[in-house]
């Protein structure tokens, strides 16, 4: 994907008859010849810049171009720094894991809700233990009763091989 500032044309390459100008102080100067606009871009000592291509006739105007590219590119960057990633934090628990242990990672599983990330939680198996997989669908339930109102479960319980795994996402709640 190419982005705004490659796609404008610019100076000699713009290569229509006539566009409308837009002046370096923001006010329209009407529509005049291509070559009559980009005299007097060069006049002022700056670039003719085509910014609504697509309009009839199309719509250029003066300013410094490397100037127009790097707010593009700060703009850019700033909106790839404002977006938010989500993880999906993984808690490993087994068929046998005891109160406390389970208190333990409920925990964790808790704080990353509170943080905003999704959790994965995997009952392994090992052994003859996967006879009893409902012994791990107990421990996945008792999860979702003690995360409740914090979060919802995205993905119900599902057995791959040895592994029973469950997605909690937090639930966003409403700021007064």
């Amino acid at each position: 994907m190419a982005s705004a500032a490659t796609q404008s044309r610019c100076n000699r390459q713009i290569r229509v008859r006539e566009v409308r100008v837009i002046g370096a102080d923001g006010e329209q100067a009407g529509i005049m010849a291509t070559q009559d606009a980009l005299q007097m871009a060069m006049d002022l000592g700056l670039d003719l810049v085509e910014v609504a291509p697509n309009s009839r006739p199309p719509v250029c105007k003066i300013m410094d171009y490397g100037r127009y590219k790097y707010q593009l590119q700060k703009k850019q960057q700033e909106a790839r720094r404002k977006q938010s990633t989500v993880q999906i934090k993984e808690i490993k628990v087994r068929p046998k894991t005891d109160d406390h242990d389970f208190n333990t990672k409920l925990k964790h599983v808790l704080r990353f809700l509170e943080g905003g990330d999704r959790v994965k939680v995997t009952v392994f198996f090992r052994g003859r233990e996967i006879v009893h997989k409902d012994r791990g669908m107990m421990i996945l339930q008792r999860m979702v009763e003690a995360v409740g109102d914090l979060a919802k479960v995205e993905q119900q319980p599902r057995s791959e091989g040895r592994t029973m795994s469950l997605l909690l996402a937090p639930i966003k709640l409403q700021q007064p």
